[in-house]
């Protein structure tokens, strides 16, 4: 349809005047309140992070959005609420002698194991815990249904060498791994537990502790299905030689000298210790209650095509000491760029100059659990993805990082050309129009190691087919940390970046043909 100079002059004034409702002054506003110290972090599920749902559901009402999420009596909301599911550990711990031992500061343990009640077991210690032909520590030892004490690794024979190669090579009994071969053996001897006595003590063995711990959550991760465990009991309690002693009632000296008699005499250990130890490990069951947040404009002649603006409401709550992590960029900064385009396009309804198409204004959480809320909204859409004409995603836009600190003038755009070459230029027309940012594609490229494009929300709507942009300004040194608040977010720079989403936001809305998708890039 042809459309005369004048009429293209009047609709881009109408964006540029209701761009201007669009002010630092009002993101600082709403940053203060999404990233306060009562919201405690706004982790997922948490009573902050519901704080935070309450706090933008309000502000989409007063712009006058529609609910449209299904609530449980029937009516329309604008919370999309969905669970996620873990399994964690509970209480777990070891007893000897009157001490209890602590999971995670005394000890580690590796694989997966359950003992929901407390149970006592009489130990026996196997040397290294190994069965060859020319070695075997099993010889002549009862282990059924009492817990083993094993050494880690394998004997050496001195001189650099090892006694079951002969040589400086390892066998299948070393390394970072070995403890699974020697868990099983011991459970096929009759054992019911297995205790590996590291051989790191002091500051390289806490070193270690903590780098197990960070590691074990991979068991705790969530999931957007109830998960199934199948626990056979191969899992390793890692102790200290000083824990290993206090079960065995002797001395971590003697422990360690009948160690060194192995390897002197080539010959598994001449006299088993025993002792007794109790212990627990629970697993645990959570459900995880949390919801989007979802506000939508409907349009005028296009209402059935809709256009989502998505922002990440959650961070990563409080850390282990008691620190608050804010997440003023990551994402208060999205957050409340989508409270001041659901305002702009709210005042553009109301003089009449309303969008043809609809908008989602969709606040996701999960997203750092594994993006979970856009995978939620991408498998149960609210409006139909067939009819979804584009996602512009943002996180994290009110910093810069070292690359860009002497030209603070920048975002990093991602994905905008890998769906639709037609969003792509309407993006880089209406830089070139309004804000005259630079348009850095670094991480645009396939080949970067750093893979944003598949780590924020954008993705879940991208693998459906649907063209997005990420708006992004980079990784700071406050990401993820206690430091990323209020005080450090530059509000004039993310007020154009807002400004830039929008006009890209006006001109997908308002265009006559909604934008091909002709391209499936990396």
């Amino acid at each position: 349809m042809f459309l005369s100079m004048a009429t293209l002059a009047n609709a881009q004034d109408d964006a540029s005047e209701f761009a201007k409702s669009i002010t630092p002054e009002d993101l600082k506003k709403h940053l203060v309140i999404i990233a306060s110290d009562s919201l405690e972090g706004r982790d997922t599920g948490s009573p902050g992070q519901k704080k935070a749902a309450e706090y933008v559901s309000k502000f989409y009402n007063e712009y006058g959005t529609t609910p449209i999420a299904p609530a449980s009596d029937g009516s329309k909301s604008y919370l999309q609420k969905y669970n996620l599911y873990k399994r964690a550990w509970g209480d777990v711990y070891v007893k000897v002698n009157g001490r209890k031992y602590e999971f995670n500061k005394d000890f580690y343990l590796n694989g997966l194991l359950s003992i929901p009640e407390e149970v006592n077991t009489p130990v026996v210690t196997a040397g290294y815990g190994i069965e060859e032909s020319a070695y075997n520590d099993y010889a002549n030892l009862d282990v059924k249904d009492k817990a083993v004490i094993i050494f880690d690794g394998e004997p050496e024979s001195g001189n650099g060498k090892f006694l079951l190669s002969g040589t400086g090579e390892k066998s299948k009994w070393s390394g970072p791994v070995s403890w699974q071969p020697k868990v099983k053996l011991a459970i096929a001897k009759g054992a019911k537990y297995v205790f590996i006595v590291t051989d790191k003590t002091g500051e390289d063995l806490d070193k270690e502790i903590r780098q197990r711990a960070v590691m074990s959550r991979r068991f705790s991760a969530p999931t957007l299905k109830p998960v199934e465990e199948s626990l056979t009991n191969m899992a390793a309690f890692v102790i200290s030689p000083d824990m290993a002693a206090s079960i065995l009632k002797t001395s971590a000296a003697a422990l360690l000298k009948n160690k060194a008699a192995i390897s002197k005499s080539g010959k598994p250990a001449a006299k088993n210790l025993a002792g007794n130890v109790s212990m627990k490990a629970e697993r645990v069951s959570e459900t995880i209650e949390t919801e989007n947040v979802a506000a939508f404009m409907e349009g005028s002649d296009k209402k059935d095509e809709v256009l989502v603006i998505s922002a990440h409401l959650d961070h990563i709550g409080i850390s282990p000491n008691g620190e608050i992590n804010n997440g003023a960029d990551d994402d208060g900064s999205g957050t409340v760029s989508l409270l001041e385009l659901a305002e702009a396009f709210s005042k553009a309804k109301a003089a009449g100059k309303g969008p043809r198409r609809s908008i989602l204004f969709l606040n996701v959480t999960g997203e750092e659990k594994g993006l979970f809320g856009s995978e939620y909204y991408s498998e149960n859409p609210l409006l139909p993805l067939k009819n979804t004409i584009a996602d512009l995603n943002i996180d994290m836009i009110g910093r810069v990082d070292e690359a860009h600190k002497n030209d603070p003038k920048y975002v990093y755009l991602i994905g905008s050309d890998k769906l639709s070459s037609t969003l792509h230029a309407i993006s880089e027309e209406a830089n070139k129009k309004y804000v005259n940012y630079k348009l850095d594609y670094t991480f645009n490229d396939p080949k970067d190691p750093n893979r944003f494009y598949y780590r924020s929300d954008h993705y879940n709507f991208a693998k459906m087919g649907v063209p997005v942009i990420f708006y992004f300004t980079g990784v700071h040194e406050d990401y993820h940390k206690p430091g990323d608040d209020v005080e450090k977010i530059m509000f004039d720079k993310q007020a154009e970046i807002v400004k830039l989403v929008f006009y890209t936001a006006w001109e997908l809305a308002n265009r006559d043909e909604r934008i091909v998708v002709d391209s499936n890039k990396e």
